[in-house]
Formats: structure tokens, C-alpha cells, sequence
């Protein structure tokens, strides 16, 4: 196990990449655990955050089924809320944590609150089942409201993205929106996909045996859905690189093709005493035996990536 906080941060950038392909996530990469390891140097590159009340809206492509959607909305729900869990830790602490970009911004911009906004369906594939990122979900996105929200579409397991588990589990990005008050501007985006038939071993470990590196028992879904939990793991990684990053101009590490961002800076991370093959000293449900980190609103439980504290140049998790 590494000896201290900043040492295991740059350790995992160093072995474990199996959870960074692209923005989300994950390709593995071998080094030698012996060289020097330095704390991760994180930028900001003068560019805007997203500030202020922000909707998420929904985009479900392809089959969904009502409990699917309803683990995505209440986690939405559950990032800015008045009303705390009682349980804790939430998932509305972990998203607190985001604040520390804002007060560390030169600009000192406001801080950024999410709300669950308007979901679409798609359950007849309106675009088929083989869409590429560039065009056809960039389609899919502009169907949610384009001025203060980010836009988020899900596709479900039987749908192929190019590049979906060959290199990424999900992506974000931003878009000219329509033209609003005569003016057009960005609104930002997000895709995730289902990987649950495609490649759970990739896009959603640790609920399922990983298919590199070292291999550990996977763990049981708080939600008793791999596909979908691994879609919260993608989907809150995604969400915090969004805000602090919507337009590559904002906080991150390394190439602009390739940022290490707020979540994807600390690949594999779950709890404290994680290492690569290892999520960490997790909560255990009694119940089921689910193992999770964060509690929603609706009783629901989460696990949820680390995330970089620029703070403290290390990676923060909530257990």
C-alpha cells in the first residue's frame, strides 16, 4: 500500500489507467512501481466553469427499464439538495467537494447547483443502434434545453458507439445550441453508455471481474444493476470534469486531447486504502452486501469516484 495520500494519487495515473479511457475512463498502462512519484500538477487554464443553477436533462436511447432510470434520476437529485441525506456519507457531500475548483478559480466565479430537469425518451431508436459520438450523439444532446443545463444521454446496452470500450466508457463535451434571444452560445453534454453486455469489465469495475490488471472478486452493486451502477461511476466522473471543464479551457492535466480531469485524475479510486485492483475500504450494506460510499435521497446507495482536491493536490474520497 502507498504511505501517503499524494504518492497513491500519482501511483494510480502511473499503473492504473484501466480507468480512464478518454474523458470517463480506462485503458491500462504498465510502469515500474519503483520510479519517483510526485503529487499530480493540476491547471487551471483560464477558461469559464459552469456557474449557477444548472438542469440536468435526460436523454434515455434505447430500452430503459423504469428502475433503470429511476437510480440516475435520484442520484441527480441527490448532488444539490437543501435537504441533506440524514444518512451519511451522501451523495451531496461528495458533490460539495466541487466547490474547492470555484475557490481556487483566480476569477472566483459562484459556485454551481444541479437540478434534475426534463427526461426524453428514445426507446425506438430514432438513430439506430450504432451512432458515433461526433455526430449522432451530439444530435441526441440537442434535444434538452441548451441554455443553462448539460444535457446527458444515455444509451442503453444494445446500442455500439464507436469507441465505446475500445477506448472510453462515456465522454463529454459542448455544442453550438440553437440561437436564444439572438444569440448562439455552448451548451455542454455528456454521453454514457450501458457497457453491462458489451464490456463490464472495462466500464463498470469493480461490480464485475476487470479484464486487465490484477483480478480481484468483483463487488456487489449497491443497486443490484452492473450496468447501470457502472454508468453512475461514469456519469459522476463526467459530471465533475463538466462543471470544471465544459469547454477544455478549464481545470486539468496533461494534453488537451487527453485531460486528466476533477474524477478521471484519480482512476480506480473509491476509498481510502485503494490500490490498483483494489477500490478501497468501502461501506458494506448488511442486507445485501452491496458496497457503496455515498447515500441518496430516496434511500438509495451510490459508489462514487474520488475526486482531485486542488486544495491539497491529492485525491479525496468519502470514506
Amino acid at each position: 500500500m502507498v504511505s501517503s495520500a499524494s504518492k497513491q494519487v500519482f501511483s494510480f495515473v502511473l499503473l492504473l489507467s484501466l480507468f480512464h479511457f478518454s474523458s470517463a475512463a480506462r485503458s491500462l498502462a504498465e510502469t515500474n512501481s519503483d520510479q519517483t512519484q510526485q503529487p499530480i500538477l493540476f491547471q487551471y487554464h483560464n477558461g469559464p466553469l459552469l456557474t449557477g443553477k444548472i438542469s440536468i436533462n435526460l436523454i434515455w436511447y434505447g430500452k430503459f427499464k423504469p428502475s433503470q432510470r429511476a437510480i440516475v434520476s435520484d442520484f441527480i437529485t441527490s448532488l444539490s439538495t437543501s435537504s441533506p441525506s440524514i444518512n451519511q456519507p451522501s451523495v451531496s457531500t461528495w458533490w460539495k467537494s466541487i466547490e474547492k475548483y470555484y475557490l481556487s478559480n483566480a476569477k472566483k466565479t459562484s459556485s454551481v447547483s444541479l437540478s434534475l430537469g426534463n427526461q426524453i425518451l428514445d426507446e425506438s431508436y430514432s438513430l439506430g443502434k450504432s451512432l458515433s459520438v461526433g455526430t449522432q450523439i451530439k444530435q441526441l444532446a440537442a434535444k434538452g434545453g441548451q441554455s443553462n443545463a448539460i444535457n446527458v444521454v444515455l444509451t442503453s446496452s444494445d446500442v455500439l458507439i464507436d469507441g465505446f470500450c475500445s477506448s472510453r466508457c462515456g465522454t463529454h463535451g459542448s455544442s453550438k445550441s440553437s440561437f436564444i434571444r439572438g444569440k448562439s452560445s455552448k451548451f455542454a453534454y455528456i454521453w454514457v453508455g450501458n457497457s453491462e453486455t458489451q464490456c463490464p469489465g472495462q466500464c463498470a469495475w469493480p461490480f464485475h471481474q476487470p479484464i486487465y490488471g490484477p483480478q480481484t472478486t468483483p463487488l456487489v452493486a449497491p443497486n443490484n444493476d452492473v450496468g447501470v451502477d457502472g454508468m453512475i461511476i461514469n456519469l459522476a466522473s463526467l459530471l465533475a470534469g463538466t462543471v470544471t471543464n465544459p469547454f477544455g479551457n478549464g481545470f486539468y492535466q496533461g494534453p488537451k486531447e487527453a485531460p486528466l480531469e476533477a474524477a478521471s485524475a484519480c482512476p480506480g479510486v473509491y476509498g481510502k486504502g485503494a490500490y490498483p485492483g483494489y477500490a478501497g475500504d468501502l461501506l458494506v450494506d448488511a442486507t445485501t452486501g452491496a458496497s457503496y460510499n455515498a447515500n441518496g435521497l430516496s434511500g438509495k446507495k451510490y459508489l462514487l469516484p474520488a475526486l482531485f482536491d486542488p486544495s491539497t493536490s491529492t485525491c479525496s474520497t468519502l470514506v
